[in-house]
């Protein structure tokens, strides 16, 4: 960390006549290492020699989906590099790999941009509207986690009223510097104290910012959480696979990472659109040598504003990302995200599953839809019942299809979570 600390302390003192520049040459550091040490990419990019940036080709999540060793580059391990799931929440679920000065790289970034709000990583404490492995093991791995980090977790599972009253008791009683989460979660938090009248602030004294991630924050959401949280909101936009993309600064700007991510928008025909026009988030991770990300479409579709520059970034728009809440016939409710934990069973590091699915198509009952090499065996469809017992209520029904491709959005984007139900 010490190491990843200075080089930030070192990429964000480039001055702005020279960051165009740094970029250029870190983009093709990234990219002729890969090519000389990662067989995958090389194979992909299909020649020896690239003329130009925009002659590399487009990566997307269908180019992971293969054994994890299959990806990594020459020096890299399993055993020695950090090694993590995405949450599928795109419908393309996949593992992936940094080595561990990128991995170091991505928390220095965060704990810059987190202290702009004054939020001290070591001290704050954080109220933490997440999800949470419900086996013992990875329950008692987080829970350690969140004690040395600072962190008081509030399971996303459950967020019916009864629930949400316990949180707020829990606001009464700790000093929480901020609350961090899924995006449908806290709204819900916020639409429960609009019913009860209360601002958080008043009961919570000590509340600096919130900071929302993982899922579109709506305008008029913002508005009903900074009136009824009574602090700013912070809208933060990454992937885990590759680092906080887009991050609101003191201006009220949404600023993109430039130290560590270079952000295209591109066409239909992967051309690049000037800053103001809308198309696909295309993003390259400048410092990843263990498993590349170059030219990668995270399956986003966003607008750069005019104003950007090389070392200033703004992401004027971003469209996409947004989970529905799904209502049980207990009166339940769990946001979409809640079935990252589920399908978590049927992730497998062999590239079988490729995209998946799920609708709620009546109260009590959920279709999954899913493209694989081979149909989910009975076994494998008992594992994933039993973990939606687990993680969400007895009773429901589930109708398992395999299919040859799924419907997508016009952004070419696949929702996993979809409600039916008005």
């Amino acid at each position: 960390m010490k190491e990843a600390t200075a080089e930030l302390r070192n990429i964000l003192s480039i001055p702005e006549n020279d960051f165009e520049e740094f970029v250029i040459k870190k983009r093709l550091e990234i990219v002729d290492f890969h090519m000389l040490n990662n067989a995958s990419y090389k194979k992909l990019v299909g020649k020896a020699a690239y003329k130009n940036w925009e002659e590399l080709p487009i990566m997307t999540k269908k180019d992971f989906q293969k054994p994890l060793a299959e990806r990594l580059s020459k020096g890299y391990s399993i055993k020695n590099v950090y090694v993590n799931k995405t949450s599928g929440s795109s419908g393309n679920p996949f593992i992936f790999a940094k080595d561990n000065f990128c991995h170091a790289l991505t928390w220095a970034n965060i704990i810059n941009r987190f202290s702009w709000f004054g939020i001290d990583f070591n001290s704050s404490l954080q109220a933490r509207f997440y999800g949470i492995p419900l086996d013992f093991i990875g329950n008692t791995k987080e829970r350690i986690k969140d004690f040395l980090s600072k962190r008081y977790r509030f399971t996303i599972f459950d967020l019916s009223d009864i629930f949400l009253e316990k949180v707020l008791k829990k606001f009464r009683l700790k000093k929480f510097i901020y609350i961090n989460g899924y995006t449908s979660s806290i709204v819900l938090f916020a639409k429960f104290l609009k019913e009860k009248n209360i601002v958080l602030k008043t009961v919570c004294p000590t509340l600096k910012c919130c900071i929302v991630t993982s899922e579109m924050l709506f305008e008029e959401d913002k508005i009903l959480m900074e009136k009824y949280f009574g602090v700013p909101i912070i809208n933060e936009y990454g992937a885990s696979e590759l680092d906080l993309i887009a991050f609101r600064n003191l201006n009220g700007e949404w600023q993109v990472n430039s130290e560590t991510l270079f952000v295209e928008i591109l066409d239909d025909q992967n051309k690049v659109l000037p800053n103001g026009k809308e198309g696909r988030v295309v993003i390259t991770s400048l410092y990843n040598k263990a498993h590349p990300f170059i030219r990668y479409d995270v399956g986003d579709v966003g607008i750069l504003d005019e104003r950007s520059t090389f070392k200033n970034p703004l992401l004027k728009k971003l469209i996409g990302r947004s989970n529905d809440i799904a209502i049980l016939p207990s009166g339940k409710k769990s946001p979409g995200l809640t079935f990252y934990y589920i399908t978590k069973s049927i992730i497998e590091d062999d590239g079988n599953v490729k995209e998946f699915v799920i609708k709620q198509t009546k109260i009590d009952a959920f279709d999954i839809d899913y493209v694989s090499q081979t149909a989910l065996t009975n076994t494998q469809i008992q594992h994933i019942e039993k973990a939606i017992t687990t993680y969400l209520e007895t009773g429901l029904t589930f109708t398992f299809t395999r299919k040859e491709k799924l419907e997508r959005s016009k952004s070419g984007k696949l929702k996993q979570f979809i409600s039916l139900i008005k």
